[in-house]
């Protein structure tokens, strides 16, 4: 089963709502990965045994990780911090996550700017490249249980947009937006 992505609407309804343009405007893995973005889908009944999980954080040097349930009822300040999750910001690292149970939207700014909305369900791995600029918010669920993983201890700074002096953001526009090659004249 592959993650679901679209280019959003411009609506300033509810941000737990897909909002999907009308026609909806569907977004390829291939297309995320244009961005840098990364996907797997495992079996999160297993995570604690997963071979397939292992070897990912092996070959990649995820050494840490923790779980986060995110709901109304777990998280003190939920409303807040769901605001300050869905302000656009850039990571210096990579951003890696897991879901376990439940469902979220992560959005990522495209080549031209545009938003697409991922959603995440339970079994998604996907990992965001350091200096793409995202937000995250959960779907009407209010429901997820994340599992974090970071290469050696964590580090979660945001740093909200603007922030194209930000070495990860230059090093992110040099290795995913700019074009590469130049146009050749028809014949």
């Amino acid at each position: 089963m592959a993650i679901e992505a679209w280019f959003m609407d411009e609506s300033g309804e509810d941000q737990r709502l897909p909002h999907k343009r009308d026609p909806p405007e569907h977004v390829s893995l291939e297309h995320l990965a244009d961005l840098g973005v990364v996907y797997w889908h495992l079996n999160p009944e297993n995570y604690e045994n997963d071979e397939e999980l292992k070897k990912i954080r092996d070959s990649r040097g995820y050494s840490y990780m923790d779980l986060l349930d995110l709901c109304p009822e777990k998280v003190e300040n939920y409303e807040q911090k769901l605001k300050n999750f869905y302000t656009e910001h850039i990571h210096g690292d990579e951003e890696i996550r897991y879901c376990l149970e439940g469902s979220g939207y992560f959005d990522v700014r495209d080549k031209d700017d545009r938003w697409i909305r991922i959603w995440i369900k339970a079994g998604d791995l996907i990992v965001l490249p350091a200096g793409i600029y995202h937000r995250f918010t959960l779907d009407t669920s209010n429901y997820v249980k994340l599992m974090r993983l970071f290469v050696g201890e964590p580090v979660w700074t945001a740093f909200n947009r603007p922030q194209e002096d930000h070495p990860a953001r230059k090093e992110y526009v040099k290795n995913f937006t700019e074009k590469v090659g130049v146009p050749l004249e028809a014949h």
